[in-house]
Order: C-alpha cells, then structure tokens, then sequence
C-alpha cells in the first residue's frame, strides 16, 4: 500500500510526514515528504455465496450497510503451531503460504508535491474509535485466530502516516488515515471478500488493520514458524529481531523488501521503524 519513507517525529512534530506502504524497488529510504496541513491540536459488491475461509469475522458498519455477507464460520480449527525455541527469526526462511501477494509499488511522488484533501474530515474520537475497532478484530479466524493488531501499534502507524487526517490524499496516492493505496485496496478486498470503502475513514481503518494481519501471517509464516506475537518485548538491538519491526517496515517498504525468499529477513528503512516504534509509546495520541 505504501510508498516514500515517512519521518514524523514522535513529539512536537509542526507537520505531518505522510509517509507509504510500499516505497520504490530500490533498497534505499525515499526523501521525506512534508504535508502542508496542520496536525491534530493536540499533536456492494454482492458478497460470494461460501465466504474466503480467511475472511475478517466481523462486517465494518459502512460494509454490513451494503448488505456485507454473514461472518465465517468459527467452528473451524485453526493448524498447530510448531513448538519454538527462539523467538529470533529465522536464518532461512520457509516458502510463503501466501501465494496472492499485493500489486507492485507505485512510482515515487514528485518532489515538491503537496497533498490535497477530499470529503467530509473525521473527528478526533471518531478516529478513535475506527481504529480501536480496526484493531479488536479477528483478521483471520480459521488459520490464525491469535493474530491480533495491538491498539498501540493501530493508532501509531496512523499518526506516523497521516497525523490522524482522515482526508488527506498524497501526491503518491496514498489516501486517508492509513495512506492505503488504491490498488492495495482493491487487491485486499478481492483477497478477503470485503467491499472496504477506501474514502469511508472506518473503512480505512479497517484496510489498514487488514493489510497489518496480512503481513503478520505473510512474514509470521516465513520467519517465525507461525509464532504471530507482535510483541515489543521480544525485539532486540537488532532490528530485524522480532516480527513487530518487520510488519512495521513492510507496512512503510511493502512486504518484498522484508520478507524475500531464501534471505535473512531485513529492515530497509530503520528511521521509519524507529518512529512508529517510538509513536507506539510516547505518542500525544495514545492519549486522545
């Protein structure tokens, strides 16, 4: 979904750097690009008849108002989980069970660029609130049930990539409080049979917690047999220690920059690891 590298401070920022999902092939973190909008004050498509059996397991208000399909079933058991060891990723990681990835990054935005903005701007405990409930769902409830986004991290990446601006559109393409990209959008609606909205801010929100739950068993599968803890406890000096670092670098890098095959897992924009990481504990908006 992302683009350029975004390097929002994590206290006392004076604008927002809206950062992207899924930078440029090259390895190298893009130019900050500054938004010139002030921050916070306080800094259907008809449903298929059989539901993807990976399906999130609850309907978003502006999807069930369509006429969304009924949840999954729960009764299905989720596979066992190998028994662990480590916590440390692995040294070569195993084939990716996802075979259906996003679409390819989009070009860097023109320098110089500024955002625009575009419907009606949600308030502050509004988006609050999507992203609370973006962050309480079950993304996966067949094959990973456990996976879950914490809150913390939900309303951090947020911050980082929009300042919590539910209107903003960047030059890149980026859109709403997630900066979700278009043809992600439509690409995680195919894959999760949703009709997600990407202008509709809970929607957003929600394509933002799905696409986090997609990387969390994508990376989790490959290099943490399946261990989908996004747990700050369990990350080291090393960045590229914990599956926390890596979802949050492919959410910012996309997931071909992390998670490659037959590669030690990397971390291509540290700066942008380092400030949600920051944002996730010190962050005004955890606050709000």
């Amino acid at each position: 979904m992302r683009r350029g590298v975004g390097r929002l401070a994590a206290a006392a920022v004076a604008a927002v750097v809206v950062a992207g999902l899924v930078t440029g092939c090259g390895g190298e973190e893009q130019p900050v690009r500054e938004v010139a909008a002030e921050l916070p004050t306080v800094a259907p498509v008809e449903a298929p008849e059989e539901a993807p059996a990976d399906a999130p397991s609850e309907e978003p208000p502006a999807v069930e108002a369509m006429g969304g399909r009924p949840s999954p079933s729960a009764s299905a058991k989720p596979r066992p989980k190998p028994s662990r060891t480590s916590t440390k990723p692995l040294a070569k990681p195993k084939p990716p069970t996802e075979t259906q990835v996003p679409p390819a990054p989009p070009k860097p935005a023109p320098a110089g660029c500024k955002p625009s903005h575009r419907g009606t701007k949600a308030t502050q405990s509004q988006v609050k609130a999507a992203l609370a409930d973006a962050a309480a769902r079950t993304y996966w409830p067949t094959s990973a049930p456990d996976i879950r986004i914490p809150s913390v991290l939900m309303k951090a990446t947020a911050w980082q990539e929009s300042g919590w601006q539910s209107t903003i559109v960047a030059c890149d393409g980026g859109v709403g409080l997630m900066q979700v990209m278009p043809a992600t959008a439509e690409w995680m609606n195919q894959r999760f049979g949703q009709s997600y909205d990407i202008d509709d801010y809970r929607d957003n929100a929600y394509l933002g917690g799905t696409y986090l739950a997609w990387l969390t068993k994508y990376i989790g599968d490959m290099y943490f047999e399946s261990d989908y803890r996004l747990d700050a406890s369990l990350c080291t000096a090393e960045l590229n220690s914990c599956l926390l670092n890596a979802v949050i670098a492919a959410y910012n890098y996309g997931h071909g920059a992390v998670a490659r095959e037959g590669q030690p897992l990397a971390i291509p924009n540290p700066q942008y690891v380092y400030n949600v990481r920051e944002l996730m504990t010190s962050c005004e908006c955890l606050a709000f």
